[in-house]
């Protein structure tokens, strides 16, 4: 059910790693208590007695803590885990085999143009300009995707999470860089974040994690830069399809009289539309019917390069001396600068092996391009060369010229389904992308619908499909080339690079905490090689590159603008809160009549009552006997253990039967929990949490056990039960004295009062109880905010401007709470409310 009230829980929940200087936890028994914990409330009374804090921190277990200043940059601990994709060798080898069809078809159709756009900037007067461009393309081919994604990227993924997203909610995790302050210490206790004891390096990671969170223009630059990465991912999304299949089908031209360019785009167009109509299928469907098709592609690219090489000139190898590199621009000079935009072609797709790792595996993605991928492209690219020194006029349609005359068919039949596939690894990219930005506050509610049981990142986006395909054809019919269209690619591509590039170097610095010198060698060495190739493909912003600029500012305004305004109004709720003080006033019957029944208020505050309250106590002749705030918020980890999801503590005295519940989501979880059954998990879970707290309640009452072994009982409590809030996972069924031996329970059964050896005789508690089942039994209804967010009529223009139309835009057509519903709708009950921010 949770995944269909989605009015408080993707807008505004964003991953906030924010907090503060609290403590975190971390595994190992060799780090203790050098001062009282920070739940402790250590107070002397006049007899000189410790109070209530000495004494909790007696009974209580010493937690395995390292001061905040220790470990707020700590290290996810197995960092590279892929949690639950933990397969067998034969699982990965499958799965290496369907990254084929879903990751690599880009990058395995790039030598249909990559030569003719390089040599249509560079004249071929001698063999040394052929194998100067082989040399460059090798080479990009090794350093790029293979030893800067391959062997350093991919490991920066977060629990098995790719994109620019996932390295953005990695940094987030150790500094307060995100703009929406919904950060809870429980949070930083889930296993996911695997925290690590310090290292040698942690002076340089604490000092620039201070940095970041105390510069307001650093953290919005960091989410620029984000969000920047995420739109070109998208406008990749969008060219990638065009200039893919408009290449395969332009192979026609030559081969039958009277093809021109209207027909390239016709059959162009048609394609395109049957590509995005399959994707409702699913990417685990579409890999498997793909697969096989790439696969045959990258044995033909490889077999035809061998074939060529033999036939024409094996001297070709000649081009792994790099020192062709420099003929070449010494002999072509600043014809051969601009070529680069034609050579950086051969990498596209290389940021799909990042974005789509939430599909696959690590190794599965390793594996494919290492022994698959990579060799079949340097065959593909050497046998092209070799064709060129013999047929230097040919080089405008290289690769099908090069093809044996008896195989262009067949050839041109898999290169169109190629081309049709390597479309693919963008559009599931552009899909993942989504997804993350939406679960961090930065992309409208759009329905998502997850294609896969077994693989919780393949997703399907409607809308962002049909976008992407109304797209694509506008691309295709406007341009009607493939040469204007590689222009604008190379800007989206190489600009994709760059944000990687510098995202990864501030977690090698700030989470891998790496020695400074091999963090800024891979700052240098892969960011001055990109920026030489951005510096090229700049200069043909006039000649196609400002589409790609076009598309990432449109996308920029779009994720910035629901971010800004998200932001806007949760602070605008955390300012107006109800009060306490006004509560105990109202006494435990609200001022209103209170009726049998549960009543699910959702809203987005962590803590306090949300303002939204007061106007359902003003609206309401009546008001449920039992009050439980459900918040669904997104921490900055793709995947929150079921058992961990789930926090509750009670608002108010005891008398009011009001409580919060916080629901914990990471940005990778899909919530499609049924309404029943969520409920009834909600009460079950509610009984265990006022039996624990009836627990919490006997232990406050020791006062006289200094003398005892109280180390007995330590192993029984665990430091979630702090004063300040009670962290207690509603769905963690684990008996308290699990851990404990059984010597140590009679210990401690001898000393602790008969409220905690039989709570069940507890009156109060089962007074309690008792009055839940009869509310439970009334039946539950769901209490929903609807918020217009206005700006004040003193702010400035340009806030006016982007709250009052752009944002309101956009809330009015996202997807709102009560369509996301799975819940009948007689069981809703809406207020309206106007925040003005």
């Amino acid at each position: 059910m949770l995944d269909r009230i989605e009015e408080g829980s993707v807008r505004l929940l964003g991953s906030n790693s924010g907090g503060s200087s609290e403590s975190r936890w971390v595994d190992g028994s060799e780090v203790d208590w050098d001062e009282d914990p920070p739940w402790s409330t250590k107070s002397k009374g006049g007899d000189g007695r410790e109070g209530y804090g000495s004494i909790r921190r007696r009974l209580v277990k010493k937690p395995k803590r390292v001061d905040s200043f220790d470990v707020e940059a700590m290290e996810i601990s197995a960092a590279h885990d892929q949690h639950s994709k933990d397969l067998s060798l034969w699982s990965t080898i499958a799965l290496a085999f369907q990254t084929l069809g879903v990751v690599y078809g880009d990058m395995g159709t790039s030598p249909l143009y990559v030569f003719a756009d390089v040599f249509s900037k560079v004249p071929i007067n001698s063999d040394d300009d052929v194998l100067g461009a082989l040399s460059l393309v090798m080479y990009t081919i090794a350093l790029i995707p293979l030893a800067k994604y391959v062997f350093i990227v991919l490991k920066a993924n977060d629990n098995g999470e790719g994109g620019t997203f996932a390295l953005y909610s990695l940094i987030c995790r150790y500094a307060n860089v995100n703009l929406l302050p919904n950060r809870q210490q429980a949070d930083e206790q889930i296993s996911s974040f695997r925290l690590k004891l310090p290292t040698p390096e942690l002076q340089r990671a604490l000092k620039i994690k201070e940095t970041l969170e105390k510069t307001s223009i650093l953290k919005n630059v960091l989410l620029v830069l984000v969000l920047i990465g995420t739109s070109m991912i998208i406008g990749d999304g969008i060219l990638t399809p065009a200039i893919s299949v408009m290449s395969a089908i332009s192979g026609l031209q030559d081969q039958i009289d009277g093809f021109g360019t209207s027909e390239v785009v016709s059959i162009s167009i048609v394609v395109l539309v049957a590509l995005f109509n399959i994707q409702r299928f699913g990417t685990a469907k579409v890999g498997f019917m793909f697969a096989p098709v790439l696969a045959l592609w990258f044995f033909s690219l490889g077999s035809i390069g061998l074939y060529n090489m033999l036939k024409y000139d094996i001297t070709v190898v000649r081009a792994l001396n790099p020192a062709y590199i420099y003929y070449f621009f010494k002999n072509n000079g600043k014809r051969a600068w601009s070529a680069l935009g034609g050579c950086v072609l051969c990498i596209t797709g290389a940021e799909a092996m990042f974005a789509d790792l939430g599909h696959f595996t690590v190794p599965s993605i390793q594996i494919a391009f290492t022994f698959v991928v990579f060799p079949c492209l340097l065959l593909a690219y050497m046998g092209q060369a070799a064709f060129l020194m013999k047929n230097p006029a040919l080089y405008s349609s290289v690769f099908y010229k090069s093809v044996p005359e008896s195989l262009f068919w067949p050839v041109f039949v898999i290169a169109t389904l190629g081309a049709m596939i390597a479309s693919q690894a963008m559009i599931s990219a552009t899909f993942s992308c989504v997804k993350q930005s939406m679960a961090l506050g930065c992309f409208p509610r759009l329905k998502i619908i997850h294609t896969s049981k077994k693989f919780m990142g393949q997703i399907y986006v409607p809308v962002i499909n049909w976008f992407l395909m109304i797209m694509c054809i506008i691309v295709v019919y406007i341009f009607k080339s493939t040469t204007d269209i590689a222009n604008a690619y190379g800007i989206a591509e190489v600009g994709v690079m760059m944000v990687s590039t510098t995202l990864v170097t501030l977690v090698m610095l700030l989470v891998w905490q790496t020695n400074l010198f091999l963090a800024f060698s891979f700052l240098l060495v892969f960011g001055s090689v990109e920026l030489i190739y951005m510096s090229s493909v700049l200069s043909k912003i006039f000649e196609g590159g400002w589409l790609p600029l076009a598309f990432a500012t449109f996308f920029l305004s779009v994720m910035y603008t629901w971010n800004y305004g998200s932001v806007l109004k949760y602070r605008r709720e955390v300012r107006e809160k109800i009060s306490m003080d006004l509560m105990l006033d109202l006494s435990s019957n609200l001022g209103t009549v209170r009726v049998p029944g549960i009543g699910l208020l959702y809203n987005e505050l962590v803590q306090g009552i949300p303002s939204i309250f007061l106007q359902f106590l003003l609206n309401l002749p009546a008001l449920h006997s039992t009050i439980v705030f459900v918040c669904i918020k997104y921490v900055p980890i793709p995947v929150v253990p079921q058992e961990e999801r789930f926090l509750f503590r009670r608002v108010c005295p005891k008398d009011y039967h009001m409580f919060r519940c916080v629901a914990r989501y990471g940005y990778k979880d899909s919530r499609k929990e049924d309404h029943r059954a969520f409920e009834q998990l909600l009460i079950e879970s509610l009984e265990k949490f006022l039996r624990k707290e009836a627990l919490e309640a006997a232990l406050e009452d020791i006062d006289d056990l200094d003398s005892v072994s109280a180390d007995t009982r330590i192993s029984d409590l665990t430091p979630d039960t702090a004063v300040d809030e009670l962290k207690i996972p509603l769905m963690h069924g684990q008996n308290l004295e699990e851990t404990g031996t059984s010597s140590s329970r009679e210990a401690s059964l001898t000393v602790l009062p008969s409220s905690y050896m039989s709570m069940e005789e507890d009156p109060s508690l089962e007074y309690e109880l008792s009055a839940l089942r009869e509310a439970m039994d009334s039946g539950f209804t769901y209490l929903l905010g609807h918020g217009d967010v206005r700006a004040k009529k003193d702010s400035f223009f340009f806030k006016k401007l982007m709250i009052n139309y752009f944002y309101a835009f956009l809330r009015k057509n996202c997807r709102g709470g009560t369509a996301n519903m799975k819940v009948p709708h007689t069981n809703i009950i809406q207020v309206g409310m106007t925040y003005m921010v």
